[in-house]
């Protein structure tokens, strides 16, 4: 459950002549919606020579991240970014310093203007020492595979413990699990601000004895298809895509093959498990054990308690966001739905003090109150969350029989855990289900980081990125019942 502006590139250059001066920072602003998103581009030289580019959203607390592709041609330049489904194209100005240019995404589009700031690329230092490192003491191994349809190819990564001399690679079977990402377009570590949590429960999990299958989202990395046009539902078919490749490699036991997932991950994992009998075990970080609907209620007063919004004016806006949330769902003509939910602003704000209404909603007038029912409205209303909104995960987790651990952060804003433990509880009893645990885990945000703040905002400026103590659970319970 993320909303960060990255970017992902490569170089092509075609125009030498630009390049050679191409190089160093170039600033920008974005304007959205009156709020300016500054934008930074670094672009240097590797050590053979070849232009390499990495961007910022420093707003966002999104540094160092690599681009996908770059393309100059003659006086223009393309920064193709697939993570956004976007890009930024500009013309090149005559004195080397500026660009003019156009910002493209999700079929909008807003213009902006590069400056150079610097003839010398200068990257914020971000530390991240879990990130695992060569030499491993393990296979690692790129593979593709394709879905049922064949119209989507999946791009990965196995890893599996080494081949002992004295073993026969033929015969030797390993459990399996394959990780499922949270919400938002993943990368096959999950990589966010810098973190690669996926990449590090992977390198953890294979250096005790277990096979794991980590997957690019359909249109991100190596993997094709159309990620936005794509529900949760299409997700889990995506993982069913995968245990279908697990079953085919002679190094995977069959019989032991599970699924690991992080927030919606730990949403698809129960609905896969739930009608795929060859599932036989799944491990649920901050998963979803009530409905959508509920949770994000919940996650909006969270989120906004751990930024600082005092809890009294937060009981009141939770009136409006229920409203909101549970008239706008139902409703699928756009204009009809941002008509009903002005009406309901303009219900709540009477007799509310001004500063309580801009505390908790960033209202203080018309054009302030037109553009925070836009983007209610259209965030509803989108592919994905229209559909994941009205999903209810007790459905899927009552089916589930297969031995199943469900893990929260203590301080998590974002899947709340206490009410979301206790669905999971409950909705695995009333599945008769006799092998599952369910743990708080203290101290531990969404990320399970250790955490000060533990708001969103935190999770860029934590060096951890995955908790020792929430690792050494995992690797316990997994090996406890596949060895």
């Amino acid at each position: 459950m993320k909303n960060i502006i990255i970017a992902v590139c490569t170089v092509i250059i075609t125009s030498t002549a630009f390049g050679q001066y191409l190089t160093g920072n170039w600033e920008g602003k974005l304007d959205v919606k009156g709020v300016m998103v500054p934008l930074v581009f670094h672009i240097i030289k590797d050590s053979i020579g070849n232009l390499a580019a990495s961007f910022d959203s420093p707003l966002q607390k999104a540094f160092n991240l690599p681009c996908n592709e770059v393309i100059i041609k003659q006086d223009s330049v393309i920064f193709l970014m697939k993570i956004l489904n976007g890009k930024y194209a500009a013309l090149l100005s005559g004195d080397e310093k500026t660009m003019h240019g156009t910002w493209y995404q999700g079929g909008g589009q807003l213009a902006l203007d590069m400056v150079k700031t610097s003839d010398v690329a200068t990257l914020k230092e971000i530390k991240r020492p879990q990130t695992p490192k060569p030499p491993f003491p393990y296979t690692s191994e790129d593979v593709q595979y394709y879905n049922a349809n064949k119209n989507i190819r999946f791009g990965a990564t196995f890893t599996k413990p080494y081949i002992a001399p004295n073993e026969s690679p033929t015969k030797k079977k390993y459990p399996a699990v394959l990780l499922i990402t949270g919400s938002g377009p993943q990368d096959r570590d999950e990589t966010l601000l810098n973190h690669k949590p996926f990449a590090v429960i992977a390198d953890y999990l294979s250096r005790r004895g277990v096979a794991v299958l980590r997957v690019d989202d359909r249109g991100m990395g190596s993997s094709t298809g159309i990620f936005d046009q794509a529900t949760t539902a299409d997700f889990a078919k995506d993982v069913e895509a995968g245990i279908a490749y697990l079953e085919t490699r002679e190094d995977v036991n069959i019989k032991k093959i599970g699924l690991l997932g992080h927030s919606e991950g730990a949403m698809i994992a129960p609905i896969v498990a739930s009608r795929n009998p060859i599932v036989s075990f799944i491990v649920l970080l901050a998963g979803p054990g009530i409905r959508i609907t509920e949770l994000m209620e919940q996650q909006s007063i969270d989120v906004a308690t751990a930024s600082g919004i005092p809890a009294k004016e937060l009981v009141q806006y939770r009136t409006l966001y229920h409203q909101l949330m549970n008239t706008i769902i139902y409703e699928k003509d756009t204009t009809i739905a941002i008509g009903k939910a002005t009406s309901i602003f303009k219900l709540w704000q009477k007799g509310k003090p001004a500063s309580l209404v801009m505390n908790t909603t960033g209202v203080s007038d018309e054009g302030s109150l037109h553009a925070f029912v836009q983007s209610f409205v259209h965030q509803l209303s989108g592919t994905w969350f229209s559909y994941f909104i009205k999903i209810n995960p007790v459905v899927y987790l009552e089916k589930v029989k297969c031995p199943t651990l469900a893990l929260n952060g203590e301080k998590d804003v974002q899947v709340s855990a206490g009410p979301n433990l206790n669905g999971i509880r409950k909705a695995l009893n009333k599945a008769k289900n006799i092998h599952f645990e369910t743990k708080v885990l203290p101290g531990l945000n969404h990320l399970f980081q250790h955490c000060t703040k533990c708001s969103v905002d935190e999770y860029a400026d934590l060096e951890e990125t995955f908790a020792p103590e929430a690792l050494k659970i995992i690797g316990d319970w997994i090996t406890g019942i596949t060895h």
